[in-house]
């Protein structure tokens, strides 16, 4: 019983996550940045909560690559030079400048570099 739960409550944060994650992509593409960032932020917090485990977060990476999908992507082909410790090293530093750009008040910019550090962690 208490497996069911565990599971539910897994899957119905995944379903958050995505529900945020596309939110914030709505968000963005109409140039409301600040509140693209928020809806980010939550989805990042719900995913670095121990609710989910490996396999939604796995999920949650497969579903970056769908919607940042580009056939002129140059962060993918950057990606294909490195070794895994360097795109986390790169994804890290991306989302540390956007916490930095979000505190003073640089939705746009902060929102642009969370988005180029999922696009570092996508499959």
């Amino acid at each position: 019983m208490l497996f069911l739960l565990m599971a539910n409550s897994e899957k119905l944060a995944f379903e958050n996550v995505m529900a945020l994650t596309k939110s914030s992509e709505r968000k963005f593409r109409k140039g409301d940045f600040k509140g693209s960032i928020e809806d980010k932020r939550k989805a990042k917090s719900i995913l670095n909560s121990e609710v989910l485990g490996d396999e939604y977060y796995s999920m949650f990476e497969k579903e970056l690559s769908n919607l940042y999908y580009s056939k002129f992507d140059l962060i993918f082909d950057h990606k294909l030079k490195l070794d895994e410790t360097k795109i986390n090293k790169i994804a890290s530093s991306l989302e540390q400048k956007s916490n930095e750009k979000y505190e003073i008040g640089d939705y746009k910019s902060a929102i642009k570099a969370l988005r180029r550090s999922e696009k570092y962690l996508s499959k």
